[in-house]
């Protein structure tokens, strides 16, 4: 009985510590403290959102920018989205923006989609923009998504789905 409770108990631990929703930095360690050699961000982009004006990168440089990179066609990106709806709406007014870059679909699906889940930011068609990508670093899934300090540095990256709880402590500790 006691071998099993044993097994049971290693289990339950590493499934914990394997899991990507494990909180990795509690409050007390400063999650937000963006490491002094963290690497500066390319935002010398210049890119269409759905409505086909032109959205530069550097114009947001001085706030904290969470830059998405989605697909309409990913799950844990659609699962994701609201939080970010949120948190944009919550923090915009501190110096924060959300700039979602849709990696490979054409405006047409863009549009319906943005709408249904009331994206309240710039929407990025990134169709064809492989040379953004590129300058961010490989990409392993989607969503990827990176946390830029208000001095340009990158600060957080996130590789598949990350919770809103967690997006944001780590803004507010940017902010």
């Amino acid at each position: 009985m006691l071998k099993r409770w044993i097994g049971i108990a290693f289990g339950v631990g590493l499934l914990a510590m394997m899991s990507p929703i494990w909180p990795l930095d509690s409050e007390a360690a400063d999650p937000s403290a963006c490491d002094a050699n963290a690497k500066m961000a390319n935002l010398n982009f210049t890119v269409k959102d759905m409505g086909g004006k032109d959205v530069t990168f550097s114009s947001h440089k001085g706030k904290v920018i969470l830059l998405d990179f989605w697909a309409t066609w990913c799950g844990p990106c659609k699962v994701e989205i609201p939080g970010f709806v949120d948190l944009y709406t919550r923090y915009q007014s501190r110096g924060f923006v959300v700039l979602g870059f849709s990696v490979d679909d054409p405006v047409s699906k863009l549009k319906p989609y943005a709408a249904q889940l009331k994206m309240n930011y710039p929407v990025l068609v990134g169709n064809g923009r492989t040379d953004v990508q590129e300058a961010f670093g490989p990409m392993w899934g989607l969503p990827t998504s990176f946390l830029i300090g208000r001095d340009g540095r990158i600060c957080k990256k996130h590789t598949g789905f990350a919770t809103k709880e967690q997006f944001e402590r780590e803004i507010k500790a940017l902010l």
